[in-house]
């Protein structure tokens, strides 16, 4: 079983040979296993080869044909593999069948991913989110799981309540279940609150998405940088999923505009629905979000098809119509960078070294900031009610008491602007 220091980083590991297996039906499958690899690598499988059958439905017995399998199973003896990753997610008969057929341990994709979020979750939120997600996956699957659960010893798709499975039974796991669902009511309450003052503070804000090992994380912490907060960077590293909690903090311009910057957890293709409902909540953000920033690696050959999943994923929590700018991070990576940006809705960046981060500094003023005019006033003590209708609806940057009124600096929309600016005075 792997193990994780503090840092998510790897300090003691065990390898596991394992054969990669898919079913296509119809479209092409290559991008797809090939992401199934990297999540394979992620908790240090050594993947051995490949099998993909095409087959117009799955064999619901053994998901894949009876010749397959038995061909799955000469592969496994000669290559000596002691695991078989399946790139779709399987019943809990399909699972016993195929144990029974090829003598190795069988995992889906499903339980390869809830495994590698059950590692790498630090927070309560995040922690109780994927229990949630495990539990709820294995509850119909009590069946399959109880010979490969049986066995002594880890390894992927154990960890977390599936250890314990043996000693619970449904009762047991549903009672878990609501105790979790309550819990993270309680945190979601404080997350609204939360929600509420900085909309009431009028401060926008922009959501950080993309497919997972896009740069996201890079992103936040070079705006920290910018910001000379590197005390608050956030967990970055050239990994799958190497960080699922939600980060915010608080960015201010050289223009004195200021807003909320999200991190959320990495996209993947085929995100068992287990975990989506269970990060629903963390994901919700996204839906209030003034403006999305889609990070997408553009080194990657798969560019397209991650910047494909991650649309389909906002759509599936409802965000795919929020305002949004495609971030083609990690240029440094290429022989050649692009010379222009693809416009106001595009921009090709370097978070790891800073290169254009002002064009989409630029492109923040102007989807957020537009329109708006800063100015300076001096309000007379006997007009309050102006000082107070500015700090109700507008945003105020400053404000100072004079002995002729009070000093405010503020934010102005054209009208406001037209309609006080007889009191506008030089800074």
């Amino acid at each position: 079983m792997i193990k994780f220091g503090d840092n998510n980083e790897i300090i003691s590991e065990e390898s596991y040979r394992t054969i990669l297996v898919g079913l296509q039906r119809g479209s092409n499958i290559t991008d797809s296993m090939d992401e199934l690899e990297g999540l394979a690598e992620a908790v240090n499988a050594e993947v051995l080869g490949r099998m993909v059958q095409n087959l117009e439905r799955p064999n619901s017995a053994t998901f894949i044909g009876k010749g397959k399998v038995e061909e799955l199973a000469e592969m496994c003896e000669n290559m000596e593999a002691d695991t078989a990753i399946f790139n779709d997610e399987l019943s809990g008969m399909q699972i016993r069948n195929l144990e029974d057929s090829l003598g190795v341990r069988v995992i889906d994709r499903t339980i390869l991913i809830l495994d590698i979020f059950a590692s790498r979750a630090t927070s309560r939120e995040g922690k109780l989110q994927v229990e949630l997600a495990q539990l709820k996956y294995r509850m119909p699957r009590l069946l399959g799981f109880g010979k490969a659960l049986s066995r002594l010893g880890g390894g992927i798709g154990t960890r977390g309540p599936g250890e314990k499975k043996l000693e619970t039974d449904r009762r047991h796991i549903e009672r878990r279940i609501d105790d979790i669902r309550a819990e993270l009511i309680q945190i979601q309450g404080t997350r609204r609150t939360q929600r509420s003052k900085r909309e009431k503070a009028e401060i926008p804000l922009i959501a950080i998405v993309g497919y997972t090992n896009s740069g996201k994380s890079a992103l936040m912490n070079r705006f920290l940088e910018i910001n000379e907060k590197q005390d608050k960077s956030v967990f970055e590293k050239d990994m799958l999923f190497a960080t699922l909690d939600t980060a915010q903090r608080r960015i201010k311009l050289d223009s004195n505009h200021e807003f909320i910057l999200i991190d959320t957890v990495g996209f993947i293709s085929k995100l068992p629905h287990a975990l989506v409902n269970a990060f629903k909540a963390t994901l919700d953000e996204v839906t209030f979000a003034d403006l999305i920033f889609h990070v997408a690696d553009v080194s990657s050959e798969a560019c397209d098809f991650h910047i494909t999943v991650t649309n389909r994923v906002l759509d599936e929590i409802g965000a795919g119509k929020a305002p949004q700018v495609l971030v083609y991070n990690k240029i440094d990576k290429l022989a050649e960078i692009p010379i222009t940006a693809g416009g106001k809705d595009s921009v090709f960046i370097s978070a790891k070294y800073g290169h254009n981060i002002d064009e989409l500094i630029e492109i923040i003023k102007e989807k957020l900031f537009f329109g708006m005019i800063t100015t300076t006033l001096l309000i007379p003590y006997e007009k309050g009610n102006i000082s107070s209708y500015l700090r109700e609806n507008t945003k105020v940057l400053s404000a100072e008491y004079l002995e002729e009124g009070t000093k405010i600096i503020a934010e102005l929309s054209a009208p406001d602007y037209k309609r006080f600016s007889e009191y506008e005075i030089g800074k």
